[in-house]
């Protein structure tokens, strides 16, 4: 299974930095999502994928006894989500205010314009 997960979180993110590096803004916004998803991948398959119980201690025990599931990952996958979510849209409002200030298309147009700007 982790093998498996390995060649999923490659893929994730060869096609995530392969869409950042072309010259649409579009791809990158989408090659920087499918990043975020490889990292939570990466994450989940560090901290070991099992389904084992629970990690809550019984009323008659003092100490976890016996294989558990670890909410570590999980809790740090969810702020991950988390973060992940605020760095698109925040991208996203980055991306309209350009596109508003200064129309184009692609990158290159961006770099175009910024440097007929300067030698004005």
């Amino acid at each position: 299974m982790e093998f498996l997960l390995a060649i999923v979180i490659g893929v994730l993110y060869a096609s995530g930095l392969y869409l950042m590096m072309q010259q649409s803004i579009v791809k990158l916004v989408i090659g920087l999502g499918l990043l975020g998803h490889g990292a939570h991948l990466l994450i989940f398959t560090i901290g070991r994928v099992n389904r084992d119980v629970a990690p809550i201690i019984p009323a008659d025990s003092k100490y976890l006894t016996g294989a558990f599931a670890d909410p570590l990952p999980q809790a740090l996958i969810l702020t991950a989500i988390v973060i992940g979510f605020g760095v698109l849209a925040f991208t996203l409002v980055l991306i309209r205010e350009t596109n508003r200030a200064a129309p184009a298309i692609t990158i290159a147009q961006h770099e175009q314009d910024s440097g007929d700007v300067s030698r004005t």
